[in-house]
């Protein structure tokens, strides 16, 4: 039978496929909308099956506040030409919007939530992606709950979204301070709402790290005492550069290796436990500033802390939760 545009059209819109999917999937069906919606999804599951291991490291990702709830939706594709569709980000804001209404609590949640038109979220990502024939995974969800959220798309590229809740209305301050989560990714909010663990793997690489320095400090003194290049005693390689530049002898290079090995050893078996510890706290306390949001320098006057920023405009206001998102590498 022949197939009507308006048939077409009406398929295009529940699906979102493409006009030439839409019409074999209704002359495959004799005119059935219902079971071309099916064959279409088919295709959608089959194409999704298909390229199951292919990464997908672009996407579309939004923010929005609702009523006493805000939520962040990452849905990713292979390619940004995807990404940057009008569809794939309508999509998004579909998925975005279901979740916020429904004060969805996570990933799993959203994924078994109804759009407006009927479809459900996870039907309706694998359907686009047998419209496109990339794959595309639903793969980040955050949420916060409550009142005086501020959103920020980082400049409107759907790339990096974040979200800001204060103690108490202020809105401007949290706006900016969106901008600062976004620029500064910090992991914590204060010091103590670091999870232990990381904590301890930090001051793990800070022990490590601090030791690694004081040997090669002594490594390197020795190595002045003695005369050498430190150029050419850095590594084998440039050993073996100096080597065939003239610069050192067979035996010179051997002496090298010799006051690297025995002064590294040395200086490894005497360090000073409280003068390690010392050093790593002092790495720590850097770490904190760095990292945690109240402590970090505030990006407009690098002069304030966030927590000095906020007491600016009002001794008693704080930040109470964050949330970031991205699909940047960092």
């Amino acid at each position: 039978m022949a197939v009507s545009i308006a048939d077409i059209q009406k398929l295009r819109k529940m699906t979102g496929a493409g006009l030439a999917d839409c019409k074999k999937a209704l002359t495959e069906t004799e005119g059935d909308i219902e079971k071309a919606i099916e064959i279409i999804r088919e295709k959608g599951q089959a194409i999704a099956a298909k390229r199951s291991d292919r990464e997908t490291s672009n996407g579309c990702v939004l923010v929005k506040v609702g009523d006493q709830f805000a939520a962040i939706v990452a849905l990713k594709c292979e390619t940004d030409f995807v990404a940057n569709g009008k569809d794939y980000i309508q999509l998004t804001q579909d998925i975005l919007d279901a979740a916020v209404a429904a004060k969805a609590n996570s990933l799993d949640e959203v994924k078994e939530l109804t759009l407006a038109d009927g479809t459900k979220v996870q039907d309706a990502v694998t359907a686009r992606s047998g419209i496109t024939g990339e794959k595309m995974e639903l793969d980040g969800y955050n949420f916060l709950e409550g009142g005086n959220i501020s959103a920020y798309d980082h400049m409107g590229k759907h790339m990096l979204c974040t979200m800001v809740q204060t103690n108490k209305p202020a809105e401007e301050q949290a706006h900016t301070l969106a901008m600062q989560v976004a620029a500064m990714n910090p992991v914590a909010l204060d010091e103590a709402s670091v999870p232990q663990e990381v904590k301890d793997s930090e001051m793990k690489v800070a022990i490590e790290k601090t030791k690694e320095e004081q040997i090669e400090k002594a490594v390197q003194a020795a190595l002045r005492k003695a005369g050498f290049n430190l150029y050419i005693a850095e590594n084998e390689e440039h050993i073996a550069e100096g080597i065939l530049k003239g610069n050192i002898t067979d035996a010179q290079a051997d002496e090298i290796r010799k006051i690297k090995t025995e002064t590294a050893a040395q200086k490894s078996a005497n360090l000073p436990a409280q003068m390690v510890e010392n050093i790593a706290n002092g790495r720590m306390a850097k770490f904190f500033k760095d990292s945690c949001l109240l402590n970090q320098e505030f990006i407009q006057d690098s002069k304030l802390s966030v927590s000095d920023y906020l007491k600016t405009s009002d001794k008693e206001l704080t930040v109470i939760a964050f949330k970031r998102f991205t699909l940047r590498a960092e």
